[in-house]
């Protein structure tokens, strides 16, 4: 089977996904600076989400370069990511719209740690389609980053009924350790 419908649905999906989470930024009804603060805590939500969005859709980019061929259980493993990702809309706006309150910070990190978890499991059903030494096993690796990133999020959901702004600091965290340049896909693809 043709992985290009696959990486067609899932591009389609995001872009979706984004245009969904924009839509739900309300402008303020005056035409003021000062009414922009009160819509800051939604704006800065949805610049959170939007980055993990596009890391999400990066990182699915690199992963399919290196895709030989898809089967039906990596259909529905990408459809179960998708799934986890198209919530983000909801817990970004409810989030934001509620400034950090303790149980939207929560959910909010339970969508992010559902995801992370759905990636990781379309990589195993991945690495299970192909050769032990293909180029996705290779540039995978140990992943570290994405084991990394589900134990900061696990943390993150119970800190958020104690401190909220410390549970979303962990949230950027996990951000941060993203937008630091993962080569392992490019020296793969690319030789040394």
């Amino acid at each position: 089977m043709s992985k290009g419908r696959l990486e067609a649905f899932s591009d389609g999906v995001i872009a979706v996904i984004i245009t969904i989470m924009v839509l739900e930024l309300k402008p303020p009804h005056s035409p003021s600076v000062e009414a922009l603060v009160p819509a800051a805590p939604a704006f800065l939500t949805y610049l959170l989400s939007f980055v993990f969005v596009g890391i999400y859709w990066s990182n699915h980019h690199h992963l399919m370069h290196t895709v030989h061929h898809v089967n039906g259980a990596i259909l529905w493993a990408n459809l179960h990511l998708l799934f986890w990702l198209s919530l983000a809309p909801f817990v970004t706006a409810w989030m934001g719209d509620n400034r950090w309150a303790p149980v939207p910070v929560a959910a909010y990190g339970g969508v992010l740690l559902c995801a992370a978890i759905a990636y990781f499991v379309l990589t195993r059903v991945l690495l299970a389609a192909h050769e032990k030494d293909s180029q996705l096993a290779r540039a995978l690796g140990n992943d570290a980053k994405g084991k990394a990133s589900l134990l900061i999020y696990a943390a993150a959901i119970p800190v958020a009924f104690v401190h909220p702004l410390i549970s979303c600091s962990l949230y950027v965290l996990v951000v941060i350790m993203w937008l630091v340049p993962d080569r392992r896909f490019e020296k793969v693809l690319t030789g040394p």
